[in-house]
């Protein structure tokens, strides 16, 4: 499939969409995750059949979507909100897509990477009647990122410290903003990319430049990444702030997991996950508490006080509740995967989203 690039006023912003695939075909919503565009799903696209209707966002603050400030005092909702209009847009989706008819015809199939997959859970949260099925990459947990020891999500401190803007490397934020696109400095935007974005970076391959536009594309600041943080007498010393993406992730304002079990309308769920993923992980390299405990980060506390965040183990327990009340999950780990299964395994990423759209095999 080939995209084309649409720009179209929806929740009071200017978002930027890559849209593919006939305007009646069954429809799809792709929701990319924290510093990626939706620039990241074009090697997917290609690999999709042309009896999908495909359309894939800027979130505010990334891509070519404006720079609109994320409160995180509401989680993900605010990206939630905008995807949400776009269901509404008659140039993006045919008219009926996202409005249950009872045959479940219609119905977006909703698939969400890392962050994204967060925000395809508040969708279904706020908006139970619009989704036809999630397929969630690689999600971060439905308690958030960090902060939380156990698998019903009990916080590790009262004000989650150790989460939000305050846990970014100043290194890697300073770079961004600068668009460098060295490779020489670890904290270099394409020396993460390839280092935590995929297990193997040979997986990036000729499009490594087109997903470190897509990474450069973030919008940096008080407002976006990573936002704002407040100071704290626990460990490591930073709480988040009420401004920003990182601190919309964390569990003090995003804390779906009950509410994603009582929701009214349970599309089935599949979860995709690599088991080499070293970002959203039971021993995550960008949980502090995790990092504290390998003694990169100095005075952690110990294993008693402030133990890794069980990432998988969470989601997996909240899926299972999930399905307990009525609904349907399937968990796909990928063998030596990392954190972007659909560039990794686009074959196996590609059978899981067909199957979820009922449509032909590519």
């Amino acid at each position: 499939m080939d995209s084309e690039r649409r720009v179209v006023t929806a929740n009071g912003i200017t978002q930027a969409v890559r849209v593919a695939g006939p305007p009646d075909g069954t429809p799809v919503l792709l929701i990319h995750g924290n510093c990626s565009s939706s620039l990241f799903w074009e090697p997917l696209l290609r690999r999709l059949p042309p009896t999908l209707r495909v359309v894939a966002p800027d979130l505010r603050g990334y891509g070519d979507s404006a720079t609109a400030p994320v409160n995180a005092t509401r989680g993900l909702r605010d990206f939630a909100d905008d995807f949400a209009a776009l269901l509404d847009d008659p140039t993006l989706f045919a008219s009926g897509t996202g409005t249950d008819t009872g045959s479940g015809s219609g119905l977006p199939v909703v698939v969400g990477h890392s962050l994204g997959g967060g925000v395809a859970m508040q969708l279904l949260v706020d908006h139970p009647h619009r989704v036809g099925a999630l397929l969630l990459a690689a999600p971060v947990s439905p308690y958030g990122f960090g902060g939380t020891r156990d698998l019903t999500g009990t916080p590790t401190t009262p004000d989650f410290a150790g989460t939000g803007a305050g846990t970014a490397n100043q290194d890697f934020v300073a770079r961004l903003a600068a668009g460098d696109r060295g490779v020489d400095a670890p904290a270099s935007p394409r020396a993460v990319l390839r280092a935590t974005y995929v297990a193997d970076p040979a997986a990036l391959g000729a499009d490594e430049d087109l997903l470190l536009d897509s990474l450069l594309s973030t919008a940096t600041g008080e407002d976006n990444y990573p936002g704002t943080s407040v100071p704290s007498a626990n460990w490591p010393g930073t709480a988040p702030g009420e401004r920003g993406v990182l601190n919309a992730l964390a569990p003090t304002w995003f804390r779906l997991a009950d509410d994603l079990v009582a929701v009214a309308h349970k599309p089935p769920v599949t979860w995709v996950r690599g088991d080499a993923d070293v970002i959203v992980s039971d021993t995550s390299l960008f949980d502090l508490a995790y990092l504290g405990s390998l003694g990169v980060v100095p005075g952690w506390p110990g294993e008693e006080s402030c133990p890794p965040q069980p990432m998988v183990g969470q989601t997996r327990a909240v899926l299972e509740r999930y399905a307990a009340a009525g609904g349907a999950y399937r968990e796909v780990v990928l063998p030596g995967c990392g954190h972007s299964p659909h560039l990794e395994r686009p074959a196996e990423f590609v059978a899981e989203l067909l199957a979820l759209t009922g449509g032909p095999a590519a």
